[in-house]
């Protein structure tokens, strides 16, 4: 049996694997359960090469040696595989974040920071104007602002964005009440969404009037630049007190 090369290429790319393993593996999941060379037979990879690789999807999971002889391999079913690749990213995920975490108490970090908080001194607020490029960034830099906001926090945005990004949301506005912040929430779209919403996070939010995106912690602003919000999106990040006072006062003015 030839094996298909764009599904070769496809699970390779997807599952993570080399091409040898690759290979073997889809040729050990078409038989169930088969010997190294059977294997080699199948896949055509080289049999000085098979037994080692199947050794190696061994320990990867995708695969179980038979007991006996010969050895025989048995294909885990793919749904097990992803439970357990699933499981992996999460796990290099904690380990990844710990060793961010751990980095704030680091001697470099503080290094770092005393050169940021030096060089900014000398920075124009207006300066700090800026072009954000999608929605991760556009989060990581509000999220960045509302640590630090004391005063007016504003979030204009569709009522669908929220729903679309609750784990975001449920963390900004779970900061918000730790906080003691008083954040105006104005979402576009259907009144009875905009409650549910209310209701799930726990927040008091009211129908904006004006068809606008924006994000405001203190004397920052983000303007988002598109009505769909995604990797593609842009923001304008504005750093001017002037400028949010008048906004906030509109905002509140379009409320009355």
């Amino acid at each position: 049996m030839e094996i298909d090369k764009e599904l070769v290429r496809k699970v390779k790319e997807k599952f993570g694997l080399n091409i040898y393993e690759t290979k073997v593996w889809l040729a050990l999941v078409s038989k169930g359960v088969a010997s190294s060379s059977e294997i080699s037979t199948i896949s055509g990879v080289p049999r000085s090469r098979t037994y080692d690789v199947l050794s190696s999807l061994e320990k990867k999971g995708f695969a179980i040696a038979k007991v006996g002889k010969p050895t025989k391999y048995i294909a885990v079913e793919p749904t097990t595989v992803l439970d357990k690749l699933k499981n992996n990213v999460l796990r290099d995920a904690d380990e990844k974040i710990l060793v961010l975490e751990n980095l704030k108490d680091s001697k470099e970090y503080g290094e770092l920071k005393s050169l940021h908080n030096s060089a900014f001194e000398m920075v124009k607020k207006e300066d700090l104007s800026s072009i954000l490029n999608g929605r991760t960034n556009i989060y990581v830099h509000f999220k960045n602002a509302l640590d630090k906001a004391k005063k007016n926090v504003i979030i204009y945005l569709p009522v669908s964005e929220i729903s679309e990004k609750s784990r975001i949301f449920k963390e900004i506005f779970s900061k918000l009440k730790s906080r003691k912040i008083n954040a105006k929430i104005l979402l576009q779209g259907d009144e009875k969404e905009i409650k549910q919403v209310a209701k799930k996070f726990e927040i008091n939010a009211e129908q904006a009037k004006i068809p606008a995106s924006f994000l405001m912690a203190d004397d920052k602003v983000m303007f988002l630049l598109s009505e769909k919000i995604d990797e593609e999106s842009k923001g304008l990040w504005v750093s001017s007190e002037f400028f949010t006072t008048s906004l906030a006062k509109l905002v509140q003015k379009s409320m009355n």
